[in-house]
């Protein structure tokens, strides 16, 4: 499911970039830049929806897989792929769907990240998100505009 949803959030992503792309041909509705910037914001809402699904269900499935049967405590993405040296003394896990974040504590309350992309899931979420909002209000503005413009 998580990959349908990022892979549906994808193909809008493109869709609406293609929108986008569309605008530099020959026939397109007058006028542009309102249409420009509102593709614009749709290009970048559905990429940031794109990338923050990713996180969700990664935060998600991290947290299902804790006590769920043998081996699952502490969660298993506390474990894998770390030395035994930097799960010694583990004792349990926070997790965050906003800001994105799975995080290991250590009985001595040291903390260290199960996964270092949320990092970047949660900057680039945020970044096209305010990216979308902002050309969403440039569109409102040029409208404006053009409607004070006219006599």
């Amino acid at each position: 499911m998580s990959f349908g949803i990022s892979m549906a959030c994808a193909v809008g992503a493109l869709v609406a970039g293609a929108g986008v792309v569309a605008m530099a041909l020959p026939g397109r509705p007058e006028p542009w830049p309102p249409h420009l910037l509102c593709r614009a914001a749709a290009t970048a809402a559905w990429a940031a929806a794109a990338v923050y699904s990713l996180g969700f269900f990664a935060v998600l499935m991290s947290e299902q897989a804790f006590g769920d049967g043998a081996n699952s405590v502490p969660a298993p993405a506390c474990r894998d792929g770390f030395d035994p040296a930097t799960i010694e003394g583990l004792s349990h896990h926070r997790s965050s769907y906003l800001p994105l974040r799975f995080d290991c504590v250590r009985a001595d309350g040291s903390v260290y990240s199960a996964d270092s992309g949320y990092g970047w899931m949660n900057g680039a979420s945020a970044s096209l998100a305010l990216s979308a909002a902002l050309l969403a209000i440039g569109a409102g503005y040029a409208t404006e505009l053009r409607a004070r413009r006219r006599p």
